[in-house]
């Protein structure tokens, strides 16, 4: 884990490309998980219309350590963390600074792990669906992982007319083939 005492803290900039630093959003997180309003100051300060800067990555690597020390996760840290890695991938974005490339790799093999958890106890398909985003970047599947992020179910639905004609040939309301 990054320590939050680590002298580049107030070093980084955020998804504005301006100063950013997330720590006191991060420890209210600790302190408390469902912060909506430390969530909030995350996702608006972290990236910004497809910007994220190197406190978006040194968020990451905190964020990870502190979701595995929560019981129920939900998916804004998968979401936000699929968020941020995918945007890591565009060229506009710096690269994660050398100092933090060890905490970062560190962080999403957490990352991975306890999406796999939360998969194999979650109903919820926003969790479903961000916890796949994870676990399809953390295994090196990008465009896939960016794709699972990114659709919503309008999209998806489209997409699924288009390629399949979904209303023609398929049924909706199926069980589950575990129920």
């Amino acid at each position: 884990m990054l320590s939050l005492d680590d002298p580049h803290w107030g070093t980084l900039a955020g998804g504005y490309r301006l100063p950013y630093d997330p720590r006191l959003a991060l420890q209210s997180l600790a302190a408390n998980w469902t912060d909506a309003a430390a969530w909030d100051e995350l996702w608006n300060e972290l990236h910004h219309q497809g910007d994220v800067g190197e406190a978006s990555y040194a968020a990451v690597a905190v964020l990870a350590d502190v979701a595995a020390r929560v019981a129920v996760r939900g998916w804004e840290v998968f979401a936000l963390v699929a968020t941020i890695e995918s945007e890591r991938h565009a060229l506009r974005n710096p690269r994660i600074p050398a100092w933090l490339q060890a905490a970062y790799h560190a962080a999403w093999s957490e990352l991975l792990r306890l999406a796999l958890d939360d998969l194999r106890a979650t109903q919820d398909p926003l969790v479903v669906q961000s916890a796949l985003s994870v676990v399809a970047l953390a295994k090196g599947s990008t465009k896939l992982g960016v794709l699972i992020a990114d659709l919503d179910e309008s999209e998806l639905a489209a997409m699924l007319e288009e390629s399949r004609a979904w209303t023609e040939h398929y049924r909706e309301n199926v069980s589950r083939p575990t129920d």
